[in-house]
Order: C-alpha cells, then sequence, then structure tokens
C-alpha cells in the first residue's frame, strides 16, 4: 500500500499545534515525512502513528482559578481538560491544579510545571488560565525547547475571575505608587543629613 502524504500545515492543524511546533517536532524527528525539492515539508499520514506518538508524549493538564471561593470551579475545569486530552489521545501523567492570580508570576505549580522538561505538552482551557500577560513569550520558549502549550479555547468570559485580576492590578500599582514615594522620601532625608554633615 502506497504511503500518503500531507502537508506539515495540515499536520500542525489536524493536532492543534502551532506550525513552528510541528516543525521542530519533524527537525528533530518525531514525526516521520520528507521535505520537496520546492521547501515543502510531507509528513506521512498515519493516525496509528500519530496517536502512538501522541499517547508515549507526556502530557500535563493546568487549571487555575483566582480564589478558593471558586473552587469548585477549579474542578470542574480539571475534568474537562482530562477529558479532551483523553479524546485526543493523550497520555496525562500531571493533572495541576492551582489557585493564585492570573498576574501572579510566582505562582509555584506553574513555575515547577515550566521547570520540568520531561513535560512535552501542556494543556489549558483558555489563554487566561495559564498567564494575563506575556503568553506569547512562554509559548515562544517551550516551542525552542521543542514542548507546545494547547490552548483549547481562545476566549475567557469569566467575569468574576477577570475582576478579580483587575482588583489585583490596582492593588498592585497602588502599592508600587505609594512604595515609590516612601522610597523617594527617604532617599530625600539622607541626601539632607549628608549635606548637613559637610556643612
Amino acid at each position: 500500500m502506497k504511503q500518503k502524504y500531507i502537508k506539515l500545515s495540515t499536520y500542525a492543524k489536524n493536532n492543534c499545534i502551532l506550525y513552528r511546533t510541528a516543525y521542530t517536532h519533524w527537525a528533530q524527528g518525531l514525526i516521520q515525512g520528507k521535505q520537496l525539492s520546492t521547501g515543502t515539508i510531507l509528513i506521512e499520514d498515519n493516525e496509528e502513528i500519530e496517536f502512538k506518538n501522541k499517547k508515549e508524549k507526556l502530557v500535563a493538564v493546568y487549571s487555575r482559578v483566582s480564589s478558593s471561593e471558586n473552587k469548585n470551579n477549579l474542578e470542574k475545569q480539571s475534568d474537562r481538560l482530562i477529558s479532551y486530552a483523553n479524546a485526543k489521545g493523550y497520555k496525562v501523567s500531571n493533572v495541576i491544579k492551582e489557585i493564585g492570580s492570573g498576574l501572579n508570576d510566582e505562582r509555584k505549580k506553574l513555575y515547577n510545571l515550566l521547570d520540568d522538561d520531561s513535560i512535552k505538552t501542556i494543556i489549558v482551557e483558555h489563554k487566561d488560565r495559564f498567564s494575563r500577560f506575556g503568553l506569547n513569550y512562554i509559548k515562544l520558549l517551550l516551542e525552542k525547547q521543542g514542548r507546545e502549550l494547547i490552548i483549547i479555547n481562545e476566549m475567557d468570559n469569566d467575569e468574576d475571575d477577570l475582576m478579580q485580576d483587575f482588583v489585583s492590578i490596582i492593588t498592585s500599582f497602588t502599592a508600587r505608587l505609594y512604595g515609590k514615594r516612601r522610597s523617594k522620601r527617604k532617599t530625600e532625608k539622607i541626601i539632607k543629613e549628608l549635606n548637613d554633615k559637610n556643612i
């Protein structure tokens, strides 16, 4: 039977990953294919091979809510992620649930997940569950490592969570503003004391 091929862009779309990620997988030999003289990359259209590759990859699902009041939503979010991964044929090795603001860049569980090179695929429900800001930078760095971030739904309508993060922004900026004012007053006091000593 003659082997069928599909374009790398089609392979990326079928597997819900970026073209750049698919190219990295091909370059590293994780998926089989050939490159035509025109530069077009063709991938073997073998669903069994793709399913096997997915099962062998260590996949983590990451769910997050802003406060403990939404803990029930955290469990439901996690269940939906596991169901999605199973339907796609992924073998889930890590289920991470975290409570914390999407603006917090010191979330311990997320930090440990990003630091674990054995996890090749991270699945989240919405992009804001992962991070409110800097998501594209994180995705680029993951791709450079041959890893990927799969976002099931690009839209996020969780107004309560968004409002809590908005309050966090105001609180953070207010603290920094008043902190800078105190710091400025302290600096001015030190300069005055130094000038008084020199007189």
